[in-house]
């Protein structure tokens, strides 16, 4: 394996730091720290209508308290920046939109309604939602169409 060893620390800036996050930023830092890497902190800011207010901060307080500062983040840029996933969306529609075209990605024009049929519950009693394929086949030029007349999408791969 060749260059520099990059470990990542991804929280959703959603709520409070938990157990869990701390054990994944740990062994991270710990990874990076042992390889001579750098250790990331990027925030998964996409899910807006989840974020708390002030959650971001507290997040970067509480990983300083215990003891692990990042290389890389949004309050110390880098070379990989920007490190807010809502900062990066530009470039993720550009790979997008580049996958459509190329053909390796297709926009899915499913409704929520038609998603949630796709429901499926596990033994556990847990549910997710398996995505059936509907759009996956459509022809180029209706879906180049439907695009075109802005009708809400998802890409997918």
């Amino acid at each position: 394996m060749t260059g520099t060893i990059r470990t990542r620390f991804a929280p959703s800036p959603t709520g409070a730091l938990h157990v869990g996050n701390v054990r994944t930023a740990v062994f991270n830092w710990l990874f990076a720290r042992h390889s001579g890497g750098a250790f990331v902190l990027r925030l998964e800011d996409t899910d807006t209508e989840r974020n708390v207010e002030g959650a971001e901060t507290a997040l970067m307080e509480d990983l300083r308290w215990l003891g692990l500062q990042w290389d890389e983040g949004p309050d110390v840029g880098g070379t990989y920046g920007p490190y807010r996933q809502s900062e990066r969306l530009e470039r993720y529609r550009g790979v997008a939109v580049r996958g459509v075209e190329e053909g390796w990605a297709y926009p899915c024009f499913c409704s929520d309604e038609e998603l949630a049929a796709d429901e499926v519950r596990l033994e556990s009693g847990q549910r997710f939602t398996r995505y059936g394929g509907r759009c996956r086949d459509l022809p180029r030029d209706e879906a180049g169409e439907r695009m075109g007349r802005g009708e809400a999408h998802s890409v997918r791969f």
